[in-house]
């Protein structure tokens, strides 16, 4: 039976479908893959999966291979380590650094293979990569989005602010992806450790906190009165502007003051 698509997508966008169980993780693969090139639905679970797939045939799906039915869904998607080539081609993900996972989410079918936590510039890169292998159209690998005031360009690590350009370290650039999907939502310090680091990094007690303080200084944002990244005192910090799978809508500028660890900026 033909499946029809009731969710068009405008120009070359590619759909892409995720399983993965951690919301922020998801946050980042969203807004990472969403530059008018990818629309993102993700699922926590195989059902939800299968719900998606009754009415959305993806160009792409992107796998925890670590989820307990991560090789379920690719059974599903018709994943397989023949020659035969699959129904929709799957980028794996695992938090997992041996060899033996990754040969072994090669063997259930999966085109490629990403760690957790993931530079976001692979990330879209690797998709792009597999999706065009199996669709045939060119996709282009370089785009930039905008973020309130900032745009940034993903592969050169570059962001603009007005007339100035900033370059930065990989680390950075994840970070700034992290809050920045976040919409505006807090994010605990042991969020972004898990999103950036990974969950078997040894952590620093400053470690998140020096590194944000790095990113201000670069982005020339004042803490006292945060045009990009405010800090929620004794928990954790947020982007300013706000971002949907839709497309970025710029937040107000916010002037209040919001110290570090001392009195919270508004909601």
């Amino acid at each position: 039976m033909k499946v029809v698509d009731p969710l068009p997508t405008p120009g070359d966008a590619r759909r892409a479908l995720v399983l993965l169980d951690r919301p922020i993780i998801v946050d980042l693969i969203k807004l990472t893959l969403n530059h008018g090139l990818f629309v993102v639905r993700a699922a926590s679970s195989l059902a939800e999966a299968e719900g998606i797939l009754a009415e959305w045939h993806p160009h792409l799906a992107v796998v925890d291979m670590d989820h307990a039915e991560g090789a379920d869904l690719l059974a599903r998607l018709g994943a397989s380590s023949t020659l035969t080539a699959s129904v929709t081609p799957v980028l794996g993900l695992t938090s997992r650094s041996d060899l033996k996972s990754k040969l072994t989410a090669f063997d259930l079918g999966v085109d490629d293979i990403l760690s957790i936590p993931f530079s976001p510039a692979e990330l879209l890169a690797r998709s792009i990569v597999i999706t065009r292998r199996a669709t045939g159209v060119r996709l282009p690998i370089v785009p930039t989005i905008r973020l309130g005031e900032m745009e940034i360009d993903i592969l050169r690590r570059e962001v603009r602010t007005g007339s100035s350009v900033v370059n930065l370290s990989g680390i950075e650039q994840s970070l700034l992806y992290l809050l920045a999907s976040r919409g505006g939502r807090l994010t605990s310090r042991d969020e972004i450790l898990d999103g950036v680091w990974g969950t078997d990094f040894v952590a620093e007690s400053n470690v998140v906190d020096r590194h944000i303080r790095g990113l201000r200084v670069k982005l020339q944002d004042d803490y006292r009165h945060p045009r990009f990244i405010a800090t929620v005192a004794g928990k954790g910090y947020r982007f300013l502007p706000t971002f949907t799978n839709d497309g970025w809508t710029a937040g107000e500028r916010h002037d209040d003051p919001a110290g570090e660890g001392q009195t919270p900026e508004r909601p």
